[in-house]
């Protein structure tokens, strides 16, 4: 080989080499921690007011949600997945942050975040993720926080009284990126007026109600009408799985279903009680989680954030709340926190009724900051049709005293609530004055002033209205 030859050749290796060292680091810098060479996508499909306990694979009677079951069948099921507010702007807000509601700014429902911090737009966008959102869109503003790419095909207000969706933009989202992806799909399922679906596959005499509503013909009504939107909810986790599937990604395609907050029901949303901030969240991953696994440790709707961008090969983000569950996805059995912690102002869903709690597997103190006030809501004001459930319970409650028990619990509220959620899930028995429960109601009270401490949470002064 001539001197001439073997100099282009060389050369000619020489940059090569340089081009895959060059593109070996900038992957390395965007892909630091990553898992494989392969990062996964992320589709997070999250339902909106959902009574998680109706989930068939949460052990619900009333409806056989088969997709969500698969979605269950294939991976990890969360038995305490927590939000720390009971309503849709916070809990939303504290997904797509990592924050705390007192911490993100949106502590109260249709709340503007603060406008110094970050969300999951910025966070996976810089480690060359595509961040998109099809569907509800009410936590999504001001773009400068949330630079969400926006696909049509999904309805974007809760209250709408039809449904109607259409996959084609979220299936060439999933055909055309050249890049991982990381999709939200917000569906407005089970959200009221519950006016979509098919009330009639339910009957409604042999219902299954919790033990903690007052059993009326109007509440069993109501509920077909809620259970025909679970049905159409469930529907759509199908058909975005099977999308998924038909555009080869289901497998290299982290798929996490999200319960968000409680139904609109009395004792539901907008409370502390389990049926309102007790959520449900599975995460299929392949060959990565293991299938048809459970979980009892405890996750936080702030922890979503730091997972994924642990997921990503992102580094961990100091300042944010959560803190990555991605140990608990390689095992189950694996802790993550102690305790949950809760919080509630009202305005601008009724006049102002402050709550805050604490929780761990197995007890939770709740404290209602003004208990001397009747706890208003929506549902209890009767100036509407929405009032129609709770105006029944209400008649029922004047000839029933265990009605009378039920109704009284959501407007009169002791200043401290104590329960043993493994003998009583309901939080029907206050065991706060019980001298034998004493020093955990101390130690409890303690770490939630702590927690409050740290969050900059005076209690109950922050529920007014901002102009």
């Amino acid at each position: 080989m001539s001197s001439k030859i073997l100099k282009i050749t060389s050369l000619i290796f020489l940059g090569v080499f340089v081009l895959f060292i060059g593109g070996n680091l900038k992957g390395q810098e965007v892909n630091k921690q990553s898992k494989g060479n392969l990062r996964p996508n992320f589709v997070i499909i999250m339902a909106d007011d959902l009574d998680s306990g109706q989930l068939s694979c949460y052990g619900g009677e009333n409806i056989n949600t088969k997709n969500i079951d698969e979605l269950a069948n294939q991976g990890m099921k969360f038995n305490n997945m927590i939000c720390s507010e009971a309503m849709c702007v916070p809990t939303r807000a504290s997904l797509f942050t990592g924050r705390y509601p007192m911490s993100h700014g949106a502590f109260q429902n249709h709340k503007n975040v603060y406008d110094s911090i970050k969300s999951v737009g910025h966070y996976l966008g810089d480690l060359g993720y595509r961040v998109a959102l099809t569907g509800k869109n009410d936590c999504t503003r001001p773009k400068s926080i949330y630079p969400f790419e926006i696909i049509e095909g999904f309805e974007t207000s809760c209250v709408s009284l039809s449904d109607d969706y259409s996959l084609n933009g979220i299936r060439s989202l999933v055909r055309n990126s050249a890049d991982p992806f990381c999709l939200f799909v917000m569906s407005i399922n089970p959200h009221a007026p519950w006016t979509v679906g098919n009330p009639g596959e339910f009957n409604a005499d042999s219902l299954v109600l919790p033990p903690n509503y007052v059993d009326t013909p109007e509440t069993r009504e109501d509920y077909t009408k809620y259970l025909a939107e679970v049905r159409k909810l469930d529907n759509q986790v199908g058909d975005v799985m099977q999308m998924l599937k038909d555009e080869g990604q289901y497998d290299n395609t982290i798929v996490i279903f999200l319960g968000e907050q409680g139904p609109k029901f009395p004792g539901g949303k907008w409370t502390l009680w389990d049926q309102g901030q007790k959520s449900s969240m599975i995460v299929k991953w392949n060959k990565k989680v293991e299938a048809n696994s459970s979980t009892d440790a405890i996750v936080q709707y702030e922890d979503m954030l730091p997972t994924l961008i642990d997921i990503a090969g992102g580094d961990p983000v100091e300042k944010l709340d959560g803190k990555s569950f991605l140990d608990v996805l390689e095992n189950s059995s694996a802790s993550h926190r102690d305790f949950a912690y809760g919080i509630h102002n009202n305005i601008p869903e009724g006049p102002a009724y402050p709550i805050r709690g604490i929780r761990s597997k197995r007890y939770k103190l709740i404290e209602n900051l003004t208990p001397e006030r009747e706890y208003k809501i929506k549902y209890t004001m009767n100036d509407n049709e929405k009032g129609v459930v709770w105006a029944s319970w209400k008649e029922k409650a004047n000839h029933s005293e265990q009605a009378k028990i039920l109704s009284e619990r959501i407007v009169r509220r002791p200043s401290l609530e104590f329960y043993d959620l493994e003998k009583d899930p309901y939080e029907l028995n206050n065991l706060a004055t019980n001298p034998a429960y004493a020093d955990k109601v101390k130690e409890y009270g303690t770490k939630l002033k702590k927690w409050m401490e740290e969050e900059h949470d005076p209690g109950a002064s922050v529920d007014r209205i901002y102009q």
